[in-house]
């Protein structure tokens, strides 16, 4: 059993599991190729114009620096992304962040009092925007970047009143391909 399955009650279903959205990835990537770029440029310029201890010296604190930014800029965010999980049960809503530190909200569906989404043009054109989750006591949480936030508020709004109603898993339910 993998993630996101091993926190799951033995009877709770999965009905979504979604990463955020590929933007973003997208300054990583652009840091990834002009970081390569400059070190690479650096390294033959190192390489025409200096020799014997000092080339090597000179070659290693380029490298040096080029795997500082590609770890700082590329893989931190890499592992964030990868680290970062938007799970809706029938039963939940669970966020778990973190490779160190983790970090996890559980919001039953029972205690959620309204699901809005907010995305701007560019966020349309990606197909992703911002999550809005009010529950009953506290202040609304959102979360960014949601790949499908539209599909994602649908499902969640849905589940919330077959909740309400007291008829999850009964008839008219989520099948799980992104139609209901």
């Amino acid at each position: 059993m993998g993630y996101p399955e091993d926190v799951l009650a033995p009877d709770e279903q999965l009905l979504l599991h979604r990463h955020p959205h590929w933007k973003m990835l997208f300054w990583p990537a652009v840091t990834l190729v002009l970081a390569t770029a400059v070190a690479g440029f650096a390294a033959g310029y190192v390489s025409r114009t200096t020799e014997g201890t000092t080339r090597t010296a000179l070659l290693v604190v380029v490298l040096v620096l080029w795997l500082a930014v590609i770890g700082w800029r590329c893989v931190a965010p890499i592992v964030s992304w990868k680290s970062t999980h938007f799970i809706i049960t029938e039963r939940r809503v669970l966020i778990r962040q973190g490779v160190l530190t983790h970090t996890g909200i559980d919001i039953p569906m029972n205690r959620i009092s309204s699901v809005q989404f907010r995305h701007g043009i560019f966020d349309r054109l990606l197909g992703t925007g911002t999550l809005i989750i009010a529950s009953s006591s506290d202040e609304p949480l959102e979360y960014d970047d949601i790949p499908n936030v539209q599909k994602v508020h649908a499902l969640l709004y849905h589940q919330v009143f077959e909740v309400d109603r007291g008829t999850v898993g009964g008839r008219g339910g989520y099948r799980g391909d992104g139609e209901y």
